[in-house]
């Protein structure tokens, strides 16, 4: 890889700087002895996302809600997911241990989609959920996507000018790694067990030229502090490794969440110069070889997680919900407190 010169190197963390203040989420996996893997991700958004957990079982008939060019299928697998105003799958796990988390890449360029062309279409709502019902590896996922089976369609955030723009990363139990970017309408599939960490902009390419350069200076003198994206990138990119490799379940947990929230902006967090900058609201921890599913919000005090294993995902399973309403708390192992639900709507388009 070219080096990048200290010129274009100044110049590419304003750029990062820049756009990364639209929406901003940090996205990190580790990879611990004895099959040890466990990815964290922060939700970083402007405005309450009203995130509430579900679990959902296998044998679900799924749309891709664009009409009726739109991608079909039944899921394959049960899974835990985290929503964004129960509209669609911000973040979740499914029972092989996959895992997959959006997150906002503002330079994000899908194709274009024709309602009654050949191609199928698919709600950029539930590209997640896709990923999580149908496979079990990210070495799967990537032969089925790299095909480009559907065209990703986006919209507007509803109520809102800001037009959703995204990418998507996977990992598995063995500690493989994808991450899924449309650029100028081209798919970009970055596929490689070392791309444990993600951030926003700029596009995962210069993430990595960014954060070879930061190698070169030793962590324990200096790390980049701001709430950037490409700050964020080079700050989780080294504690993911500083930390301790353990296979002590709590331990390791509580090394990954503290790396996590090393990365994530405080709330309340705005500034005039970059209006733009996100609060964390909340934060998720997913153990892919227990199969638990930790999760935080910044306005509840306690960290509450959800153990995968113990939920009927059978076809005869129920869609189970887990109300974060009105600064609900809850604390500890939470699948008693999941009640049977009606599934939500993926918003279409």
């Amino acid at each position: 890889m070219k080096k990048l010169s200290l010129l274009s190197l100044f110049l590419c963390f304003i750029v990062a700087g820049f756009w990364s203040a639209a929406e901003a989420c940090t996205r990190v996996v580790y990879k611990g002895p004895n099959g040890t893997v466990i990815t964290a991700r922060s939700m970083d958004w402007k405005d309450d996302i009203q995130a509430n957990l579900w679990v959902f079982p296998k044998g679900m008939q799924r749309s891709g809600e664009v009409g009726p060019n739109s991608v079909n299928w039944q899921s394959k697998y049960g899974s835990v997911i985290s929503t964004a105003w129960d509209i669609a799958t911000a973040d979740g796990m499914n029972e092989k241990g996959l895992v997959a988390n959006i997150l906002w890449l503002v330079e994000s360029e899908y194709p274009k989609f024709d309602g009654k062309g050949n191609k199928k279409g698919i709600s950029i709502a539930t590209w997640a959920q896709y990923v999580l019902d149908n496979f079990a590896t990210v070495d799967e996922a990537v032969k089925h996507l790299e095909k480009e089976p559907f065209v990703v369609v986006s919209d507007y955030i509803p109520g809102t000018q800001k037009f959703t723009t995204l990418h998507l990363s996977i990992s598995d139990a063995k500690g493989d790694n994808a991450i899924f970017e449309y650029i100028n309408g081209k798919l970009m599939i970055h596929h490689d067990p070392s791309y444990t960490v993600m951030t926003n902009s700029p596009v995962f390419n210069e993430q990595l030229a960014l954060n070879s350069y930061w190698k070169g200076i030793p962590g324990t003198i200096m790390l980049p502090g701001t709430n950037r994206a490409a700050d964020r990138f080079v700050r989780a990119s080294y504690y993911i490794n500083a930390i301790p490799q353990t296979d002590h379940v709590r331990n390791a947990i509580a090394s990954v969440f503290s790396v996590i929230r090393n990365c994530s902006v405080p709330f309340g967090i705005s500034s005039e110069q970059e209006p733009n900058i996100s609060s964390t609201r909340w934060r998720s921890v997913s153990d892919q070889k227990n199969l638990v599913y930790y999760f935080e919000t910044v306005q509840t005090p306690n960290t509450f997680w959800v153990d995968l294993k113990d939920f009927d995902l059978s076809t005869k399973g129920k869609v189970m919900k887990l109300s974060l309403d009105d600064y609900k708390t809850y604390n500890g192992k939470t699948n008693k407190d999941f009640k049977v639900a009606e599934a939500f709507k993926f918003l279409g388009i």
